[in-house]
Order: C-alpha cells, then sequence, then structure tokens
C-alpha cells in the first residue's frame, strides 16, 4: 500500500510525534494552520469516513477522546477545532482518515 500515513505508523517515514497507544497516532502537522495544529490517525488503515464500519465504532470514538485529551494536555482548554474531511469535495487530501486539532488562536466561522 503507498499511504503517507501508514508509511508514518509504520515509522518508514519520520513525524513529530505527540502521542501513541495501540490504536491511534498523534503528531503534529507539517503545514500547521494554527500556533497548535495535530493530527491524530488511527493505526488500522480506513481511506475515507464513508469507508468506517459499525466494528470501528468504538475505534472512531478512541479518535475524538484522544483529540480532546491532547488538546487539553496542550493547553488549550478555553477552545480548539476539529476537523474530518471526506473525499475531494470536503477537502481530504490523504485517503487515510485523520483527525486535525487546531487552537491556539481565534477560529472563524465559515471555515473556507
Amino acid at each position: 500500500m503507498d499511504c503517507l500515513f501508514c508509511k508514518i505508523v509504520a515509522g518508514e517515514i519520520p513525524a513529530r510525534k505527540l502521542y501513541e497507544d495501540e490504536h491511534v497516532l498523534a503528531f503534529h502537522d507539517i503545514a500547521p494552520q494554527a500556533p497548535l495544529h495535530f493530527l491524530v490517525i488511527p493505526k488500522k488503515h480506513i481511506s475515507t469516513l464513508n469507508d468506517l464500519t459499525v466494528e470501528d465504532t468504538a475505534l472512531a470514538g478512541h479518535i475524538l477522546f484522544t483529540a480532546q485529551r491532547l488538546a487539553n494536555e496542550q493547553g488549550c482548554e478555553a477552545g480548539f477545532r476539529v476537523v474530518m474531511n471526506c473525499n475531494e469535495m470536503g477537502g481530504q487530501t490523504v485517503y487515510h482518515i485523520h483527525m486535525h486539532v487546531m487552537a491556539k488562536r481565534q477560529m472563524t466561522w465559515p471555515p473556507g
């Protein structure tokens, strides 16, 4: 498989890791859109949100909980944004689901 994030999980491509457990990996974004911008990805390859199955329910919750916990550990109790893009029209560029966590600046709406 030629998946960028799978290669990061496998250690073939370096990343500035923030957190790792048996199910997820969190690392800093290489093109940050906020002073704090990291990604939380599952270690299991799932291409898009449309590819989640009922068997992935606990994993999806773990991704969200990890994002919340890490944001708070990074001092973002006042607020942060989480974003998951799905497919081309949703802005997805890497086809391995991932949650962006952005903070430490005022977020605006709509995001664009």
